[in-house]
């Protein structure tokens, strides 16, 4: 079960109490600037992982001004879209709500909140907006982020080697998940939201020799589902 730090209370509290009861996920986020993407990128992240454990979730974009500007931003990551948060205080028949909100942020919302630390931004260059979401998840969402054009650089690569890996590994025989990777995966996401974690497992498997290349494929296919990194997009290329 996904168990989240609340930033009120600084302790664990489930993400879903209510077994496949409707979550709803506001994410508040004041501008449009590369903290606020994250910001967004965090809620993206429960959403995804609240679905993955089939738990239906009611995504919501609360105030804040160029709203455009970081809903295009958004989409270009590969975020779900969010609706636009409605002046109400609790959805219909919904479990619990959760707020992602800035750590550094103003007036913050009564509720179960998750706080982002900000982005330090040492580059503009954020043309590669899949390398852009890798480095965004290489830290903690509770850790301030620098983005340097060092560490845009190295995701860039990694995500490269990624692709086609999952690439090669796919022309390989299906083989199932090992049961013990399965788990470390979900171990690591649903410890609030532990991404750096669930990389930490994809790099393992990686060089494990121990396992099948199909197996290698369907892991990184899975833990996708949560990442949105788009590791599967070179499949059919030509190696």
């Amino acid at each position: 079960m996904l168990r989240i730090i609340d930033a009120r209370s600084h302790e664990p509290v489930d993400a879903a109490p209510a077994r496949r009861g409707l979550t709803r996920v506001v994410v508040h986020a004041p501008g449009s600037d590369t903290t606020s993407l994250r910001v967004l990128l965090v809620g993206d992240l429960l959403v995804r992982a609240l679905e993955l454990g089939g738990t239906p979730v009611w995504a919501l974009l609360s105030g804040g001004h160029r709203q455009a500007e970081l809903r295009a931003d958004a989409a270009t990551l590969g975020m779900h879209p969010f609706e636009d948060s409605p002046d109400v205080g609790a959805g219909l028949g919904e479990a619990q709500a959760v707020h992602v909100v800035a750590a550094e942020d103003g007036p913050l919302p009564d509720g179960v909140r998750i706080a982002v630390a900000p982005v330090e931004v040492d580059t503009p260059d954020h043309s590669d907006p899949a390398a852009l979401r890798l480095a965004l998840l290489t830290r903690h969402h509770s850790v301030p982020v620098r983005l340097e054009r060092s560490s845009l650089d190295d995701a860039r690569a990694t995500l490269a080697r990624w692709r086609a890996a999952v690439a090669r590994w796919a022309r390989q025989p299906s083989r199932p998940i090992p049961d013990d990777v399965r788990g470390r995966l979900r171990d690591a996401w649903e410890d609030d939201l532990d991404v750096p974690g669930v990389l930490d497992v994809l790099r393992h498997v990686e060089t494990e020799p121990d396992h099948a290349d199909g197996a290698r494929f369907e892991t990184y296919a899975y833990a996708d589902r949560l990442l949105g990194l788009e590791l599967t997009r070179d499949l059919g290329s030509p190696s």
